[in-house]
């Protein structure tokens, strides 16, 4: 993926200084996912992990909403006409939207407000930080249209953000988590009155960071999810001494030696 020229057919895209932006871009339907939407996404957060000149990733929405989730005409409708290995298919697609987001290397932060809801929910649970505005309004309401809560790994993830219990009854009962309610229990990281300049801002301080290490970050934070302590001590001893072998692990000695800040290059 060469970021500078890449095009999306059903998103935008914008590329600065190491930061790319994802912009769910149907503002006059409170940016909806589609089928090929869904899919674009998936594969863009695949070749994210060969383009080594993003560095960090920011997610938001157009004309002041996130996500509506699920296109009700492009996708709902033509979901209660297919047969299982359809369904099936479809199901598998939008959680590997989620499985890519997880496994490319840089950190994602999603810029949230107005309507986040439904795979919108999912998308914003997804990524590693969560700054909302003030209305933002979240719900994982997949009940409300006679499905199980259990929708593009929310079973596994938003326990390990909010708890189990909180999870347990956003996910039965499908109602609005409020910004202020977000912020308590953790969901969102922060409220701002602009979320998409306080997420780029935040993207930006990551780009000049040691983004090879926190590539490795990510990768501990997912993989550490099911294993022992003593597993995971083994892992972030492998993993670290692995860093301290870099030469950004060098740059920050000498510059710390010569009282200067350290420049990073990700090598």
């Amino acid at each position: 993926m060469d970021p500078e020229a890449f095009s999306p057919a059903h998103f935008q895209w914008d590329y600065a200084d190491g930061v790319a932006t994802v912009t769910l871009n149907r503002p006059e339907r409170k940016n909806p996912l589609t089928f090929e939407s869904y899919a674009e996404l998936r594969d863009t957060f695949r070749a994210l992990v060969h383009a080594k000149q993003v560095k960090a990733v920011v997610v938001a929405g157009a004309g002041g909403n996130f996500s509506s989730g699920g296109d009700v005409h492009e996708i709902i409708g033509p979901l209660t006409e297919m047969e299982m290995p359809g369904l099936l298919d479809f199901t598998r697609m939008t959680g590997d939207l989620v499985k890519a987001m997880r496994a490319c290397p840089q950190p994602i932060i999603a810029a949230l407000e107005g309507v986040c809801v439904g795979a919108g929910a999912i998308v914003a649970m997804a990524s590693d930080i969560r700054i909302a505005a003030p209305g933002t309004k979240t719900a994982f309401l997949f009940t409300r249209v006679g499905l199980a809560g259990c929708d593009m790994g929310a079973c596994a993830i938003l326990p390990r953000i909010i708890g189990q219990g909180r999870a347990s009854e956003l996910l039965f009962t499908g109602r609005v988590m409020s910004a202020e309610e977000g912020e308590k229990w953790g969901f969102h990281n922060k409220l701002a009155d602009a979320p998409l300049a306080e997420a780029q801002a935040l993207a930006r301080s990551l780009a000049s960071g040691p983004t090879f290490a926190h590539g490795i970050t990510k990768t501990q934070l997912n993989t550490e999810w099911a294993v022992s302590l003593e597993t995971a001590i083994e892992m972030e001893a492998q993993a670290q001494a692995i860093c301290m072998a870099t030469n950004d692990f060098r740059r920050a000695f000498e510059a710390f030696a010569e009282k200067r800040q350290p420049e990073f290059r990700g090598d």
